[in-house]
């Protein structure tokens, strides 16, 4: 059975070229089966989801890299999470009340004005963010755009998912290294020959043998990847009292608790009157309840 959840990385020890193959299952399901997703934005997220893990690969410090697709459509937003210790989160938004195509592209979800967001947050030091308008069709020619321009790296991509696997390859030019443009040519044309099933279905041992059989690359040992969400219930505490007494204080006075959703991992937190008025330090509900008493 093929293994799943595992990043691949690669070198053409003849040619300034590295890669990176991805596919994950069980990382997947974490995310699908949490929440219902209509198949369009499935996909999208999926892929997002499989180019979050190959673009963490080079991350140098400790922290999280967080890649965003923002839309003004049905699609509001896609946001991948990928950390140095290779754990993963995924989550979207968008209108739940539109009626949405299965075979809608990202361009018609996302409308006008779209945008690409990629932020690094280590967890010593000062976060860096880039971002710039959405060029191409799929999240494939978007992330591929984004490299040219920013980075000013030649990158081919290629991504797929679907209800069960995502999977991914990159392959990149080395900077500020020489390759004759027909290699690198030649490398992409082979690349491109990869389908979608291939790379849901595949290991990284046949696709890179199905591909580059002729210039086999040097393979390195693959990388577990996991489902990981960083929320708490500390974490939700400490928005709370951001919120403000006053304001907490009236949800639980009106509705007798409140409760906070994790958009990525569906985890519910629920605070009572007895839970705020201990994470305030005094009887916050009593005292809005006073005051309303008193303004009426």
């Amino acid at each position: 059975m093929m293994q799943s959840n595992q990043r691949t990385r690669f070198i053409f020890d003849d040619m300034p070229i590295r890669g990176l193959h991805v596919h994950a299952h069980e990382v997947w399901q974490h995310i699908v089966q949490r929440k219902h997703y209509p198949a369009a934005i499935q996909r999208a997220l999926g892929e997002l989801l499989a180019a979050g893990a190959l673009l963490s690969s080079n991350l140098k410090l400790d922290g999280t890299l967080i890649v965003q697709v923002q839309g003004q459509g049905i699609l509001k937003l896609l946001v991948v999470e990928a950390t140095s210790d290779q754990t993963l989160r995924a989550t979207a938004r968008w209108d739940e009340t539109a009626q949405i195509d299965p075979q809608a592209s990202l361009n018609d979800l996302l409308g006008q004005n779209g945008m690409f967001v990629l932020t690094l947050q280590p967890k010593d030091g000062e976060q860096w963010q880039g971002v710039v308008p959405l060029e191409g069709e799929g999240i494939a020619n978007m992330l591929m755009n984004y490299m040219a321009r920013s980075e000013q790296l030649q990158t081919h991509i290629a991504l797929a998912a679907d209800e069960n696997n995502i999977g991914g390859l990159l392959l990149q030019r080395l900077p500020e290294a020489e390759l004759n443009d027909e290699a690198w040519q030649h490398i992409t044309t082979l690349a491109e020959t990869l389908t979608a099933t291939e790379l849901l279905n595949l290991d990284a041992q046949n696709v890179l043998y199905r591909l580059f059989h002729e210039t086999p690359p040097r393979v390195f040992a693959p990388e577990s990847l996991e489902f990981a969400c960083t929320c708490s219930r500390g974490k939700v505490s400490d928005m709370l009292l951001l919120l403000g007494g006053e304001e907490v204080g009236n949800a639980v006075a009106e509705e007798g608790s409140i409760t906070v959703d994790c958009d990525f991992c569906n985890e519910h937190y629920t605070f009572d009157e007895q839970d705020v008025n201990a994470l305030f330090g005094m009887d916050i509900v009593a005292a809005v309840r006073t005051e309303k008493a008193r303004l009426q």
